[in-house]
């Protein structure tokens, strides 16, 4: 199956500190990638590399056949990349329907927001008004994955979107995703720490030690694998 995204050894680097290390991955139509390791081994700068919100020093990163590595965030958004990025980052002054249109802002004016995404996360539908600092963490990350679904992306990147989130939403968020990658259309790169939520979801699955990838495989293998023992903190 053709990659949506892949990426071949990339470095990057923070002053003098060497943060990835020749870190290749590829993620699929219609399947969930999971990215884990244990805090601060660089795998939120490793998104953060994927948008281009931090400049890599070496390797490739094409997505959807094409090099992306040069090109600006904007351009990667516009593109086809979302990013769902930790700690969530709503527009808290504004409402729930404006910060959906965040989402749209290189589409026209006239663009609606896509029904879709009250069926996905119905309680945004009934907090259309409301504004977003005054959601709960649980709808807030509702909103954050909604605004990033908003522009119908290839690619949908989350950076652990079960921080700090009650048990019954995080189980809406895993029946959203696995709805999403099942309707064959777009790859998920999901990054996170809640090594159920992530053994539940993964279709093929990556761990990071030290900026370097040190295992991976698919996702039906992580317990035979050893995988929980790797990440246990």
């Amino acid at each position: 199956m053709t990659a949506m995204l892949s990426v071949k050894n990339i470095h990057q680097y923070y002053g003098g500190s060497h943060i990835l290390r020749d870190v290749s991955l590829e993620t699929r139509l219609g399947k969930v990638t999971v990215l884990l390791g244990r805090n601060g081994v660089g795998k939120t700068t490793l998104l953060k590399s994927l948008m281009g919100l931090v400049p890599i020093k070496s390797g490739t990163i094409d997505f959807d056949g094409a090099a992306v590595q040069k090109k600006t965030p904007y351009e990667r958004a516009r593109g086809g990349m979302g990013f769902v990025p930790q700690g969530r980052e709503i527009f808290a002054r504004l409402t729930v329907e404006e910060n959906l249109r965040m989402g749209l802002a290189y589409k026209p004016g006239s663009t609606p927001v896509p029904p879709e995404l009250y069926e996905l996360f119905p309680v945004l539908k009934q907090m259309l008004n409301r504004r977003g600092g005054d959601l709960s963490g649980g709808q807030q990350q509702q909103l954050a994955i909604a605004r990033a679904l908003a522009p119908k992306p290839k690619l949908l990147i989350l950076d652990e979107p079960t921080e700090g989130i009650q048990p019954s939403i995080i189980k809406d968020i895993g029946r959203v995703i696995r709805m999403l990658a099942d309707r064959g259309d777009m790859a998920i790169l999901l990054c996170e720490q809640y090594y159920d939520f992530a053994q539940e979801l993964a279709d093929d699955y990556l761990v990071m030690e030290r900026g370097e990838v040190i295992a991976r495989g698919a996702g039906k293998d992580m317990e035979a694998n050893g995988v929980r023992q790797l990440v246990a903190i």
